[in-house]
């Protein structure tokens, strides 16, 4: 390795006297492939994220049909079957329950049940789509200063949002700030154990408040599939990496830290 980078800094220095648009793409391509490789992963998500932001709310396509904000009762019940990994994946059954709903706010109690896992947390929710205490990216309990706004109603294809919310993690004992990026895209028919439904497809981009001296911040890229029959996601594809520090250089410090399929296998309604 000592050698690989001995012979790229002796063609690298060949470089300065070239413009500096210039310089940065060549000196990219001098890299050993280990290392542009390292470089290339290191830059996209935050890259991703950066170019996310720049980008202004839009208000999407209302000409054509939109998912209108649902209506919380008591007793509303979904129920999904969980995977998470790769070659021996983690299995549960997640199951989230209205427990309270009123002008004020709904509160829903969310379980994980499984083989080696088991987990009870609560939401609250200021209003449709505005969760105020829940998880982000796993079953972390998070407090948010402003609601995070997992859904901006009426979601419509094209619109996008971006929000930076300061939040407390109270698993970590921690405070933060954290990035997230939504597009809503198109509706598809999606099949899930529960049936098929027209759902709007949602990509999600996150950039969490997780860094360390020896690591850089986890970045969320997440697929999900809202359905307003069901008033919820009916399928959800989430994948989180990070990247150690000083392990750049041969590409062996990207670390997956997350790889999660959730389905609907049931939906009862509430006494509303």
């Amino acid at each position: 390795m000592k050698r690989k980078l001995a012979i790229w800094m002796q063609g690298a220095t060949s470089l300065v006297t070239l413009p500096l648009s210039m310089r940065r793409a060549s000196l990219l391509a001098t890299f050993p492939l280990s290392m542009r490789r390292a470089t290339l992963l290191a830059a996209f998500p935050l890259a991703l994220l950066l170019s996310a932001c720049a980008t202004p709310d839009q208000r999407g396509d209302t000409n054509g049909p939109v998912a209108t904000a649902p209506t919380p009762a008591v007793g509303a019940r979904w129920v999904y079957r969980g995977r998470e990994g790769f070659r021996s994946p983690l299995v549960w059954e997640e199951t989230h329950e209205v427990t309270r709903a009123g002008p004020d706010g709904v509160s829903v109690r969310v379980t994980l049940k499984g083989p080696s896992v088991d987990v009870e947390r609560y939401e609250s929710w200021a209003g449709p789509g505005l969760l105020q205490t829940g998880a982000l990216m796993d079953i972390e309990t998070r407090r948010f200063k402003t609601p995070l706004e997992r859904y901006r109603f009426p979601l419509a294809p094209g619109q996008t949002w971006n929000q930076w919310v300061d939040n407390y993690n109270q698993n970590t004992d921690r405070t933060g700030q954290i990035n997230r990026y939504v597009r809503v895209g198109s509706w598809e028919k999606v099949t899930t154990p529960a049936g098929v439904f027209d759902a709007i497809r949602m990509r999600v981009l996150m950039r969490l408040d997780d860094e360390e001296f020896w690591r850089y911040p986890t970045t969320c890229n997440y697929v999900i599939w809202y359905a307003p029959a069901v008033g919820a996601t009916v399928r959800e594809e989430k994948d989180a990496e990070y990247i150690e520090r000083g392990d750049e250089m041969d590409g062996s410090g990207t670390i997956r830290a997350q790889h999660t399929l959730l389905e609907l296998v049931s939906y009862t309604p509430g006494r509303g």
